[in-house]
């Protein structure tokens, strides 16, 4: 993986949570923005119950762009599930400590409004 957001994503699309989880740094911070409401947390043990808390299915971020500035990392895509639904689209920021960890993450999810046009719609959505 070239960067950080990448290898976050493609690890825990893997199903490999722990592996993801440990990409994080002890002390994370998070902000969730989801359609459900905002989920704030510290530390590894409350990402790693969010991220075992959600529904088993199988969900695939598909990243159309990825970006990097001055420790940061962005990442804009489309969330699947089966690998044929998109269920929306999110923006993902990363900020990456002096050891290479995730040390803040910040996400948000719409199931409407992709940031840029996509070709693979939510069926129903306004696009």
């Amino acid at each position: 993986m070239s960067s950080a957001i990448e290898g976050y994503y493609a690890t825990l699309d893997s199903g490999r949570l722990d592996d993801a989880v440990a990409l994080l740094a002890e002390d994370i911070q998070f902000a969730m923005l989801l359609p459900t409401g905002v989920n704030l947390g510290h530390g590894r043990a409350a990402m790693l119950e969010y991220l075992q808390g959600r529904p088993k299915v199988n969900r695939k971020h598909r990243l159309l762009r990825v970006a990097t500035a001055d420790g940061v990392e962005f990442a804009h895509g489309a969330v699947t599930e089966n690998d044929l639904t998109t269920t929306g689209y999110f923006l993902g920021a990363m900020h990456i400590d002096a050891d290479g960890l995730i040390d803040r993450y910040q996400v948000s999810f719409s199931a409407e409004f992709a940031l840029i046009p996509t070709d693979f719609p939510v069926e129903g959505a306004a696009r």
